[in-house]
């Protein structure tokens, strides 16, 4: 069936897009949050003409088209885009077999282990442990994610000696049970990295993510050799190439693609692959609870070289205040530390008609 309409929903921080072909069948996808409503217009300016009137069977070759005929454009906003109408064709093509996104790509449904993944520098030690505490107590998440240093900050810490102290007060708070897992946001230099992930190692850290900026492969990989604790990255990864290139150097030990940066489901899937041949696991980033979670949660059930855990965001309408009612029912609710893929056509939900009522709408149709 040929792809017909393509339509976008957006405010400044999510994007819905649906996607109608020629016999009215519809599905739902979404662009990376943050800047949506821009990655909006790059979709209905510079994805909508190359790809309406194609198969929306053939996602993969639908993509590469666009990369092709946009071949001067080829960094973010590109595949933000890309990723909104690849998302809504998987959507459709789940509706229409009846099958879960997960189940179409060799998977099923079911339980997959999460961490609860702190955003927050702004807290101190003390209180950030307390709050996962809690947290490993009501919802049984048995491992966490916090942030050391300062985002990009060039070997400056969020203020004078919280790494320090938090690494320490998080093993103390958590005991030997729960996985303890960290993120550098590319703050250090090589020498300053591997400083920092010594006290890691020293305390029983086992995943340590970007901990160079992570444009620098060179610095990165500096870390990954002379460290014996997972170094990971590959979030901020759109191009294929890069991709390549990160898996054939084995810059890290554990690469991270977000399904939403990178350009959709289709293009993860491919980088999945290269990491499997190269023998390294898949731990997707997955910041925000937007469809980008489930996304991810529909991959992990699927590939055969997912990683030990879903990225599943603990900050509420706190700190996201723009998650506030985007479905008209819960997909991520929790049991024991897992959250479920259910049985569900496509994506299994719904997206809020009282939240897209109040959206910027825009529409591009086949010729």
């Amino acid at each position: 069936m040929k792809l017909v309409k393509l339509e976008t929903f957006s405010n400044e921080f999510v994007c819905f897009v649906r996607a109608t072909t020629e016999d009215g069948a519809q599905g739902w996808g979404q662009v990376a949050p943050y800047c949506a409503d821009i990655t909006a217009q790059v979709l209905h300016r510079q994805v909508a003409l190359h790809v309406l009137g194609l198969d929306c069977d053939d996602i993969d070759p639908m993509l590469d088209l666009v990369r092709d005929r946009e071949h001067k454009f080829p960094g973010a906003y590109l595949r933000r885009a890309m990723g909104g109408v690849d998302t809504a064709l998987w959507d459709m093509r789940g509706r229409r077999a009846g099958k879960p996104v997960c189940a179409l790509i060799g998977g099923t449904p079911g339980r997959v282990r999460a961490y609860g993944s702190s955003m927050k520098r702004d807290i101190t030690p003390k209180d950030e442990a307390a709050r996962l505490l809690r947290l490993r107590d009501t919802h049984g998440f048995d491992a966490f994610k916090f942030r050391i240093g300062a985002e990009v900050g060039r070997d400056r810490d969020e203020w004078p000696g919280r790494t320090e102290e938090i690494v320490p007060t998080m093993r103390r708070a958590m005991g030997d049970d729960v996985a303890l897992l960290v993120d550098a946001n590319s703050c250090y230099s090589p020498a300053r990295a591997i400083e920092v992930g010594r006290m890691l190692q020293d305390n029983g850290i086992s995943h340590y993510e970007e901990p160079c900026p992570y444009w620098e492969f060179a610095q990165t990989k500096e870390v990954t050799d002379a460290l014996g604790i997972d170094i990971t990255g590959g979030e901020q990864d759109c191009m294929i190439e890069r991709w390549q290139t990160m898996i054939g150097d084995r810059v890290v030990d554990v690469i991270q693609p977000d399904i939403c940066y990178l350009g959709g489901l289709s293009r993860t899937l491919r980088v999945a692959r290269m990491a499997e041949a190269a023998g390294l696991p898949v731990t997707p980033h997955a910041a925000n609870l937007s469809m980008v979670t489930l996304f991810t949660m529909h991959l992990l059930r699927a590939i055969p070289n997912a990683g030990k855990y879903l990225e599943f965001s603990i900050e509420g309408l706190d700190y996201y205040p723009w998650q506030q009612g985007l479905f008209t029912s819960d997909p991520y609710r929790l049991e024991d530390g897992h959250a479920t893929v259910t049985d569900a056509p496509g994506w299994g939900v719904e997206v809020s008609p009282e939240w897209l009522a109040k959206a910027q709408y825009r529409v591009t149709e086949a010729v």
